[in-house]
């Protein structure tokens, strides 16, 4: 076989490791992130004082929030309907 077409597969190979190895390591950080999230989140809940009866009856009411501070956005088209008055 051609000794460049050699070398290119040789680098192919390498590559397909490097990129499994790599597509591993994303995982397991993102694993570690999800783990991280949690315990903070965990930490948050304890420190409210509540009782899990009552957590649960605030989070099915809707008393707990997306993670958004303040109003919500309006999308352009939002904002030049709520400006302009109906027309008849």
């Amino acid at each position: 076989m051609n000794p460049k077409i050699e070398r290119v597969n040789k680098d192919i190979e390498k590559t397909k490791v490097k990129l499994t190895e790599q597509q591993t390591r994303l995982r397991e950080l993102e694993k570690q992130k999800t783990e991280l999230e949690n315990m903070e989140i965990v930490d948050v809940v304890r420190g409210m004082d509540i009782s899990l009866a009552d957590l649960a009856a605030l989070l099915k009411t809707g008393g707990a929030t997306s993670g958004q501070v303040g109003p919500k956005s309006t999308t352009p088209t939002e904002i030049e309907t709520e400006d302009t008055p109906d027309e008849e």
